[in-house]
């Protein structure tokens, strides 16, 4: 396995790509499934948690969370949108008004040092050369913007987040749909055939290489088995990929 990519940015899916898938399921979330309860007691009526809730009420199909809740009493609404969270979890639902209280809730576990980011070994030196190099190296996550800016700025090597000039979420569009790579091309003012966006989903991949962007797919420890003849590069470390900056047209 190995790649050569000749272009201007790197674009980097976060679970089974840049950290362990399990970290997330087995660490992340179950912290948010004990914690839930709690923030929303001792957040209720922030306007960080009453914006989340917001959109977890339209993302619910209702206009607002007033309508959704109506006129019962700050305990009940607590109780739904916690039903509701759990609900959406247990589907591994990609929703954005889950992952903005999840990352509410991350942001409280990252600030104690309870949290720290889990990130493989070949992640920082690669980003660092190919930053060095030239790249503008940038995030895609269905995770919010701001719980990638919590798990890149507390991991397991440091903070992070200098050596990313971007971040992108669902906000952005799905991850599945290849109007959401142009929509980032664009945003980082590059032809899209100059990015190399790294996943390990293949459907993903496929909606990044409709879009044009250059692909490949990360076959790290423990992620989903492909589908045979995927049609994506391999690479198993990001110390595999060879980028060279191609001059600007």
């Amino acid at each position: 396995m190995g790649i050569s990519f000749s272009g201007r940015g790197v674009l980097l899916d976060i679970e089974g790509t840049t950290s362990s898938i399990a970290f997330v399921y087995d660490v992340m979330f179950p912290f948010v499934r004990r914690e839930l309860a709690s923030y929303l007691r001792d957040h209720w009526g922030s306007a960080a948690l009453s914006e989340a809730c917001e959109q977890i009420a339209q993302d619910a199909g209702h206009a607002s969370s007033s309508d959704w809740c109506g006129t019962q009493s700050a305990a009940k609404q607590q109780t739904i949108i916690e039903t509701e969270v759990l609900r959406l979890m247990d589907s591994d639902a990609k929703t954005t008004g889950l992952k903005q209280l999840q990352g509410l809730i991350w942001e409280a576990g990252f600030a104690c040092g309870e949290l720290k980011a889990h990130v493989y070994d070949d992640v920082p030196p690669a980003v660092q050369a190919w930053r060095s190099a030239g790249l503008d190296v940038r995030i895609y996550s269905s995770g919010s913007v701001q719980a990638q800016r919590l798990f890149f700025g507390h991991t397991i090597y440091g903070d992070m987040l200098p050596l990313f000039q971007g971040h992108y979420d669902t906000t952005t569009g799905p991850k599945k749909q290849s109007g959401s790579y142009l929509a980032i091309a664009n945003e980082m003012r590059l032809r899209p055939k100059d990015i190399l966006f790294l996943s390990d989903v293949t459907a993903e991949l496929d909606a990044a290489r409709q879009a044009g962007l250059q692909t490949a797919l990360c076959r790290r420890p423990g992620n989903p088995v492909a589908p045979a003849n995927h049609g994506h590069a391999e690479i198993a470390r990001f110390d595999e990929v060879a980028c060279t900056l191609s001059h600007p047209q």
